[in-house]
């Protein structure tokens, strides 16, 4: 079974969600799921993300809507109120916005002392970035991360998942806010939670940074890009294409794992060719291993390698689509 959320956790905590699109409705429906109930305040045409409906009912279905228009006074005593009784308040306005409204965490603390307010926005709260507009793109573009997705031609992917939105934005949030919530009930205080999509995603690079200073301290010079240790230079932890076009995702990082890969594609002989021996990237040995396994992944079709590498341990997995995934049962 797949794992479950205790819906339980946050029973009895109410989250105030003025957000719109996805990174902020993101979070609340994520504490949702937790136990926390959720008012979403939605401007009289509604949250934007409704023009994708499938998108606006994954996100919202559950929670109870109430309209406000932060235009009039009207709308500002509602945000008051719903404010006064909440637990948990989130936004994703630009910053400043809020408190142009007359509804800044000050003002707000002042009517719930215990409040969490979680502002998501791009760049954070202060700095030269702060008031630009972004999408998730160019939180990538800015992070350093839509650099690292470079392929081996050089070329810079789109990607199809919004990792600034949810990583950057959702996961941080959730963790802020949590922690903030703990702080409230030890000590009676709120806390202002401020989320910088694009900053957060900055702290994602830990793996390249740190490669980077070990290859300066071995080597004198950062690897170039596709001959790192996990960005394509080793064959033990690659994508591959199959003779049918599809693709085997190789991760036997570690030598147990790939001497167990070896045996089971016939190649015995090829288990001792790892960087743990001292194969490093970039050395001849190294790429031509990697050219090797290279031409034998596209000798046969996706289902024989499934067939080979269902059988045994060795962290090799084929990629498979979404629709694959859900007609499979894979995370069920």
């Amino acid at each position: 079974m797949a794992p479950i959320q205790d819906p339980t956790l946050l029973a009895g905590i109410t989250v105030l969600d003025l957000s719109r699109n996805l990174p902020g409705p993101a979070t609340s429906l994520v504490l949702q799921q937790m136990g926390a109930t959720v008012i979403k305040l939605e401007p009289p045409h509604g949250d934007d993300a409704k023009s994708m409906p499938m998108l606006y009912e994954a996100l919202n279905s559950e929670k109870a809507i109430v309209t406000a228009d932060f235009r009039t006074p009207e709308g500002i005593q509602i945000l008051k109120d719903h404010a006064a009784k909440a637990d948990v308040l989130i936004d994703g306005f630009r910053p400043g916005v809020m408190a142009d409204m007359g509804c800044g965490y000050d003002t707000l603390k002042a009517l719930n002392p215990r409040l969490v307010m979680c502002c998501i926005t791009g760049y954070g709260q202060q700095g030269n970035l702060a008031e630009k507009a972004g999408h998730d793109i160019n939180y990538m573009a800015l992070s350093g991360v839509l650099h690292g997705l470079q392929t081996a031609s050089g070329d810079l992917p789109v990607p199809a998942v919004q990792f600034g939105d949810l990583f950057g934005g959702t996961a941080y949030a959730v963790q802020g806010i949590l922690a903030a919530l703990l702080k409230a009930q030890r000590t009676g205080q709120g806390s202002f939670v401020d989320i910088s999509m694009t900053h957060n995603l900055h702290k994602q690079n830990i793996m390249p940074d740190s490669m980077e200073q070990m290859w300066i301290a071995m080597t004198g010079a950062p690897k170039a890009h596709q001959d790192d240790l996990l960005s394509g230079g080793l064959a033990c932890y690659n994508v591959y294409r199959t003779q049918d076009d599809r693709f085997l995702a190789v991760g036997s990082l570690e030598h147990r794992f790939w001497k167990v890969a070896c045996e089971a594609m016939g190649k015995p002989e090829w288990a001792d060719i790892h960087w743990s021996k001292g194969v490093f990237p970039g050395t001849p040995a190294a790429v031509k291993i990697r050219d090797d396994v290279k031409a034998l992944i596209a000798s046969q079709p996706l289902s024989h390698w499934e067939m080979v590498f269902g059988r045994v341990d060795a962290c090799v997995t084929p990629v498979l689509s979404r629709q694959e995934i859900r007609e499979r049962g894979i995370l069920a």
